[in-house]
């Protein structure tokens, strides 16, 4: 879930706006994959303990999802609030500033892979060795255009792009602010920290940092970005860029890592697939099926019946709950 900010937007084929992207492994890992990038997909991590992070060794870079703060100014102009901005490296290093809507989980993406093509050993594929190399020679408000300009990137994005087949007309009217997220990366380049986020001016150094340190490093400075919230707010998302965990059950030999890696694929592909659809008219097909059989049964009486005794069943639900104390819906975390 994100609502980044952004001046541009992008449109998919099926709308009018750019769907959002979910903060979800099998997402991400795709999304690099569909970009032509080989032997790389992400990991979602579940704490903040460096070694948990270093067992996934070698790590490119992390994305991190936070709750984008309202009620100040974002974006730094002179000193961030950690870190220190460096604003020679945005131009030896692929920094962008983002221009686009709803598109801050891909340009993160882009964050670490665009900066991985030599020191990391990623292969990106030629045709984003081929943007980076045309971008590099431009200033980060530039390449931020380029990105929004460039096709294979767009379409990518928005194949990914989370369907909304309703829109909820109460957000538009309840006076009440709709929550937004926001996706940054970390990675290691040329033995620093950075922090690249394209709403803020340059990259934030945070330090001298080689890659076997990355683990420890990385995760003392997101401890302190989230020791900055309420301690009740705990809707934050981390996930890892890694080398492809079935290279290396390959080269150890490990056929149940292996079967398990693959097994995990499949899901994230049946998963993205489902993602890519709305189920409207199916519900729709469904209902009408059932109604006509109702109708069928016994008429309008036997239809009548059939609703009225759904309503007595759902109040009597909603009435349970009441005297129970539950709730109507879970939090997400980073979804």
């Amino acid at each position: 879930m994100s609502a980044c900010q952004g001046v541009a937007t992008w449109t998919d084929r099926n709308a009018n706006h750019l769907g959002t992207v979910e903060s979800d492994a099998g997402v991400f890992t795709f999304l690099l994959n569909n970009l032509g990038a080989k032997d790389v997909q992400f990991e979602e991590l579940l704490t903040l303990e460096p070694e948990v992070l270093a067992e996934l060794h070698p790590v490119y870079g992390v994305i991190f999802l936070f709750k984008y703060p309202t009620d100040a100014p974002y974006a730094a102009t002179d000193k961030p609030l950690d870190g220190t901005f460096d604003h020679e490296a945005a131009g030896r290093i692929f920094f962008a500033a983002q221009t686009i809507q709803n598109a801050c989980g891909t340009q993160a993406l882009l964050s670490v892979l665009l900066n991985k093509d030599e020191e990391g050993g990623i292969d990106i594929g030629t045709p984003l060795r081929e943007f980076r190399e045309f971008t590099m020679v431009l200033p980060p408000e530039f390449r931020g255009e380029a990105l929004s300009n460039s096709e294979l990137i767009r379409d990518v994005h928005n194949s990914f792009a989370k369907s909304s087949p309703f829109i909820d007309e109460t957000q538009r009217t309840s006076g009440e602010a709709e929550d937004a997220f926001h996706f940054i990366a970390y990675t290691p380049i040329n033995g620093t920290l950075y922090e690249l986020d394209g709403l803020q001016p340059a990259p934030i150094s945070h330090g001298a940092c080689a890659a076997d340190e990355f683990p420890v490093k990385v995760m003392e400075v997101l401890q302190r970005r989230i020791a900055r919230y309420d301690m009740s707010e705990i809707r934050f998302n981390l996930m890892a860029m890694v080398r492809d965990l079935r290279v290396r059950a390959r080269e150890i030999g490990d056929a149940e890592a292996l079967e398990r890696e693959e097994q995990k694929r499949r899901d994230w592909q049946f998963e993205n697939a489902l993602r890519r659809h709305n189920f409207v008219g199916f519900a729709g097909a469904v209902l009408k099926g059932v109604v006509e059989d109702k109708l069928a049964e016994g008429g309008d009486a036997a239809y009548e019946k059939w609703i009225e005794e759904a309503k007595a069943k759902t109040r009597q639900r909603l009435e349970s709950k009441r005297k129970g104390g539950g709730g109507d819906g879970d939090v997400e975390m980073g979804r």
